[in-house]
């Protein structure tokens, strides 16, 4: 019920969760990646209060409850959905605030990558984090790999992992600066270090690309 989500998030969700004080809310489809068609909506908080009382906060909005009316209220017989996953990050150190993308305001258009790294053991997952806090997410901003948030998942699948998400105008740029990225020599020195190499710290490597919908904060 694509329609209908579209419809259901433009006009009531996220309304409410601006009012709520939640903002800016991403929200996009999958354009490489299983599970399609799959919508992904990306939501901020500035604590984890925040994310306790949401839902209480966005449920008692009466114009939440009357635009949504349609989603909310599908019997088990048209469904509005098949199923919902979550999952709750913490941000860096380094990078302690989502950042929007220039081109979201112009409505230019961008594809976003979203990178999930999994490691053998929790002591694994707390290097590589601080692999990027210390200088790798530096190297991707020198390189023109633009973040939009980088994450330590406290709760959902896979764990234990990281997740973090980059912007890029076109795939033609996301080559591109990959490459870059690739052959940046500090990217080499810190990658070959003892303690920072793939095969100590990071288990496995899984990437989606995102299209944002029309309505999309992010």
């Amino acid at each position: 019920m694509q329609k209908r989500f579209d419809e259901f998030y433009r006009e009531a969700a996220i309304p409410a969760m601006n009012r709520a004080g939640l903002s800016p809310i991403g929200v996009f489809t999958v354009a490489t990646g299983p599970d399609s068609p799959t919508i992904y909506a990306l939501i901020p908080h500035k604590s984890i209060e925040s994310f306790v009382t949401a839902n209480d906060r966005v449920d008692s909005d009466r114009d939440y409850i009357k635009a949504g009316a349609e989603f909310l209220n599908a019997p088990a017989t048209d469904p509005s959905y098949l199923r919902v996953e979550s999952s709750l990050m913490l941000a860096f150190e380094s990078i302690p605030k989502l950042e929007v993308p220039t081109a979201t305001a112009v409505k230019k258009p961008r594809l976003f990558e979203l990178r999930t790294y999994e490691s053998h053991s929790k002591q694994a997952n707390q290097k590589k984090i601080e692999m990027f806090n210390r200088s790798e997410i530096a190297i991707f901003r020198r390189t023109g790999l633009a973040p939009v948030f980088f994450g330590e998942t406290l709760t959902g699948s896979k764990l234990p992992n990281l997740t973090y998400m980059l912007v890029f105008d076109s795939m033609a740029d996301h080559d591109k600066n990959w490459s870059i990225f690739a052959a940046d020599p500090e990217w080499k020195k810190l990658s070959s270090t003892p303690g920072y190499t793939d095969p100590e710290i990071v288990s496995n490597i899984s990437n989606i690309f995102l299209r944002p919908t029309a309505y999309s904060q992010i």
